[in-house]
């Protein structure tokens, strides 16, 4: 059985990389458009962050919006993919999310864009993040949910169920919203925010989402992916169940791409901190200018 800690082939992952980047542009859609939405969040930010880490940066999508954003003066771009590190200009580094070469409090800001739903250990990859952040430094980052490609994910499971009798995991496994802040804290960060949206795109074939899914790196690395090639007769009934499932008027196919947005803050003194039970100095009944009733004296039905 894979260890629980080893989910993904991390060299296929590599690999996936190396094969994209020479024609990621024509396929970098989704991460132009997350990418955006990420940054967006800085704008609602007032501070200033010199030294930046872009943690998976494939070719450097981030560094031209996030050049000269809020005080940024050094961006250090590292991927696990040395083919697609060397695509990007700037300062460049190959390591692997899982094991970063960065000393203790190096960076004020740490993004990363649509690669973390890839890592094993994700608590200790978050934690080797916190220590990478000097005091009241930001984590944020984007990756893939638990809702993202539902529709392949069944149309798959379901004509490998009916044509061979059982099924091999075809899509990877990806993270769950409701876990995401309980993992944040166990890291060791501060005011933790975790939000997700939904991204739909239209496909005029469910072989174009192969070619995109392809095209972004985004392959199946699961440690226990069916190595082999499917069977004629299995892709053909996924893509009739695609089809007729999912398929609109006009014929095309929607693909569903569920991204989580993670907010923290590695832990400082000047923070905000909530205050100990009994210290309020302001009543609640105050506020909303109504009568306090001790729980004792609930009026009786």
């Amino acid at each position: 059985m894979t260890h629980p800690m080893r989910v993904f082939d991390r060299r296929s992952v590599r690999l996936h990389r190396d094969r994209a980047a020479p024609l990621l542009g024509n396929h970098d859609f989704l991460l132009r458009e997350v990418g955006e939405r990420l940054l967006d969040r800085l704008d609602d930010v007032r501070r200033r962050f010199a030294d930046v880490l872009d943690l998976g940066c494939r070719r450097g999508e981030l560094t031209p919006a996030l050049s000269g954003r809020n005080g940024v003066r050094m961006i250090v771009q590292c991927d696990l993919s040395e083919v697609m590190v060397r695509s990007a200009t700037g300062l460049r580094v190959v390591c692997d999310e899982e094991a970063l070469p960065f000393r203790d409090s190096s960076f004020d800001l740490v993004t990363s864009l649509l690669s973390l739903h890839w890592v094993n250990d994700l608590p200790g990859s978050l934690l080797q993040i916190r220590r990478a952040l000097r005091p009241d430094g930001l984590l944020l980052a984007a990756l893939l949910g638990g809702e993202t490609l539902k529709e392949l994910r069944r149309s798959l499971a379901d004509a490998e169920l009916a044509v061979e009798g059982g099924f091999s995991p075809r899509v990877s496994p990806f993270a769950d919203v409701r876990d995401m802040g309980n993992l944040l804290q166990r890291a060791g960060f501060a005011l933790p925010v975790v939000d997700s949206d939904t991204i739909t795109v239209s496909y005029g074939d469910p072989l174009g989402l192969f070619a995109d899914l392809r095209g972004m790196g985004e392959a199946n690395a699961v440690l226990e992916r069916r190595k082999s090639v499917s069977r004629r007769g299995t892709l053909f009934d996924a893509l009739r169940r695609y089809r007729d499932r999912h398929g609109d008027a006009d014929g095309r196919i929607a693909a569903t791409f569920q991204v989580i947005y993670l907010a923290a803050w590695a832990p400082d003194a000047t923070q905000p901190r909530p205050l100990r039970p009994g210290g309020a100095q302001t009543r609640l009944a105050d506020i909303l200018g109504s009568e306090e009733i001790p729980a004792g004296d609930r009026a009786r039905p």
